[in-house]
């Protein structure tokens, strides 16, 4: 039985090898490593289908390394150990540690992580873990500090079309039925960047194309409509319903919501994935108008770690309507803003003399702390100074929304900095 046209393609050296050239071009760091032999253990972080699984088996090709290979899906802790342990019989002779790469590694549990650190700390093995979920999330910090993170981007439009013409030219099944393209976008916008996807596209509508009539979009489109699914985690429709989901909540209207929650979880999305999007969607669009809708969002995403499917689509369905129903402000994430720029345009400006710690009797001959106001000694726990740089006094960067909660704490503003809120 032949293997899949995506399988067949699968480069074995970096001369093969199309895409990332930031980190396999002539000048990429891990160029550099596999030539030097020194290679460390690191985390591939990037998309599905751009090359994370094939560039662990290319560097240990290269280095001539043994190449043991586990899915988080399928490996608990006992395959860990067990695959540690082959790797730590191979130790002899001065012999290069062995190679244990670890797909989906965001998918191994606290514990799951802790049973590699010895072996990494060691050397008994060199770590390569794949993710398309952000390591600091998913990582344990124990584990990201004995490993680099080199992130891996979606293939360009023209090293998709270098993909497709390579195999075109070089696979052993499709060089002899001369398949000729005169339009590449479908094929490309179908396979959403994703490099396997796109040749099992192509595959099936080489297969389909039963009189070998030249490839177009039209083609491609009608052949392959009964293939795919309607919502693929790496593709172009990822990107569009999760901004639809976010721009509906911050919209207001908790039905979209709800609908685009069930596209994605329909889809089979990661629920930790939607969660996170929950809680940055709650501080920046949300906000100080509600305060508790953070509370709200940082609670589903505790939650549903806990409980997991499909149980957790209701607790996920629960803060999707109170976030969309909740009164919005983007004034945190406007303040932050601005005071980000300002720092990067003025630089390291210097702190007050009363505002500075005074830990030794030569700071305090300095004038460090003298004349700073204990808050809690006035009225109110309250009394008007100045706590921001020379050259920024009476700077603004907090700006109530007009929303009942901001409101109030617009007066209170008034109140207590006079001209600064005075409008």
């Amino acid at each position: 039985m032949n293997k899949p046209l995506a399988e067949r393609m699968r480069p074995t050296t970096l001369s093969d090898y199309v895409g990332q050239s930031h980190l396999v071009g002539k000048t990429g760091i891990l160029r550099k490593s596999i030539e030097s032999g020194n290679v460390p253990s690191f985390i591939l972080w990037g998309p599905p289908g751009v090359g994370k699984t094939t560039l662990a088996f290319i560097i240990s090709q290269a280095l001539e390394r043994p190449f043991y290979k586990l899915s988080a899906i399928n490996s608990g802790v006992k395959d860990i150990r067990e695959t540690i342990a082959k790797a730590k019989s191979k130790q002899f002779f001065n012999r290069a540690n062995p190679i244990l790469f670890i797909d989906e590694i965001h998918r191994f549990s606290k514990s799951q992580q802790d049973s590699l650190l010895g072996a990494v700390e060691q050397g008994i093995i060199t770590l390569i873990g794949a993710t398309t979920e952000n390591p600091s999330f998913e990582v344990i910090s124990a584990l990201l500090s004995r490993a680099q993170v080199y992130v891996l981007n979606h293939l360009s439009e023209e090293e998709l079309i270098t993909i497709i013409d390579e195999t075109i030219r070089k696979d052993e099944i499709l060089k002899p039925k001369k398949v000729k393209i005169l339009e590449y976008e479908a094929l490309i916008r179908l396979s959403g960047g994703d490099a396997r996807k796109l040749l099992n596209v192509l595959e099936i509508v080489v297969n389909a194309n039963m009189e070998n009539a030249p490839i177009t979009n039209d083609l491609v489109q009608d052949l392959i409509q009964e293939n795919l699914i309607l919502y693929d985690k790496a593709g172009e429709q990822h990107y569009d319903i999760i901004s639809a989901f976010i721009k509906s909540i911050r919209g207001s209207d908790p039905n979209a919501g709800v609908y685009y929650l069930a596209r994605m979880l329909e889809g089979g999305e990661d629920i930790k994935f939607i969660a996170r999007r929950l809680v940055i969607l709650a501080a920046e669009d949300i906000g100080l108008a509600n305060p508790n809708a953070l509370l709200m969002a940082n609670t589903a995403m505790q939650a549903i770690q806990s409980v997991g499917m499909p149980e957790s689509r209701i607790i996920l369905s629960q803060a999707v309507i109170y976030l969309a129903n909740s009164a919005k402000s983007n004034s945190a994430y406007l303040a932050i803003n601005e005071a980000q720029a300002i720092v990067k345009e003025t630089g390291n400006l210097s702190i007050p003399l009363q505002l500075r710690n005074a830990p030794t009797k030569l700071m305090k001959q300095q004038g460090y702390g003298k004349g700073y106001k204990y808050s809690h000694d006035y009225p109110g726990n309250f009394i008007r100074q100045e706590f921001l740089p020379e050259n920024l006094k009476g700077k603004v960067f907090y700006h109530p929304n007009n929303n009942p909660i901001e409101n109030k704490t617009l007066e209170k503003l008034k109140e207590k900095w006079g001209k600064y809120y005075k409008k």
